[in-house]
């Protein structure tokens, strides 16, 4: 069968935009998250815009079979997955003030756990085959220490250090991976966590539409860039954020 792209978290935000850009590309689809009625929705509306397969399936990443059941689901509907698209993820809850520790399990088997496992099961066909697409959406979050939370950037730091060494990895079988590390972005992410009071005080300087984080993210991809940071104002602020003279800077302590 023709290839197909695998996107997590697909029902909204950049998951969303990542099936509509890729749908664009020829690609068919394998869209998943939670929410099984408004992926078909997705669905429906891709496949009759750009002409492609596009199936769905319900799944919550959270549950560590989740990735097991998307592999065996890809294999039974004799799918090649070309692209896989590590897009669902969380806020996370503050890892000291958080006491419900299965809250935190949770936050990491879909941050962290389910991602390396979907990378572990789709890499060995794609180095078969000599071609492969992995993006793995990490943040800006996760290039700087900072306090506050503990949980969700440094997450985000084991994804782009999981995508660095994939890429040097897979590179000599024709497999491509990245990890993107959008800023702040326009999606509904932070209306889910609570946070719209944020980001309304917040500069609009500040924001990007998912159209341009998307679009970044499959060119750096395509690119053979390991890393990636959406945005040209965080493309300019991330080598300060790096550099070993200015970021003792940023490491402000929190005040308990």
């Amino acid at each position: 069968m023709s290839n197909y792209a695998v996107i997590t978290g697909a029902s909204a935000g950049l998951g969303a935009e990542f099936s509509k850009q890729l749908a664009a590309k020829g690609l068919n689809l394998v869209l998943i998250a939670r929410r099984r009625e408004k992926l078909k929705q997705i669905a429906d509306e891709l496949s009759s815009t750009y002409g492609i397969d596009v199936k769905v399936m319900a799944a919550d990443l959270t549950q560590p079979d989740a990735p097991s059941l998307i592999h065996q689901f890809c294999e039974s509907e004799n799918i090649t997955v070309s692209w896989l698209v590590n897009n669902a993820g969380v806020a996370g809850e503050d890892l000291i003030t958080e006491r419900d520790w299965n809250k935190h399990a949770s936050f990491y088997q879909l941050m962290m756990t389910s991602v390396a496992h979907l990378c572990h099961l789709f890499a060995p066909a794609m180095i078969a085959n000599k071609d492969g697409h992995i993006l793995n959406i990490a943040s800006v979050a996760g290039r700087i220490p900072r306090s506050g939370g503990c949980n969700y950037g440094p997450s985000k730091a084991y994804i782009v250090a999981l995508s660095e060494d994939l890429a040097l990895t897979l590179a000599p079988h024709g497999v491509k991976v990245s990890a993107l590390c959008p800023g702040y972005t326009h999606t509904d992410f932070h209306e889910t966590a609570g946070l719209s009071e944020m980001k309304e005080k917040m500069p609009k300087w500040l924001w990007y539409d998912a159209s341009t984080v998307v679009s970044e993210g499959i060119r750096a991809l395509e690119r053979g860039k390991s890393v990636y940071v959406s945005g040209r104002l965080y493309r300019w602020i991330d080598p300060i954020l790096q550099s070993v003279w200015t970021r003792r800077f940023f490491k402000i302590p929190a005040r308990i």
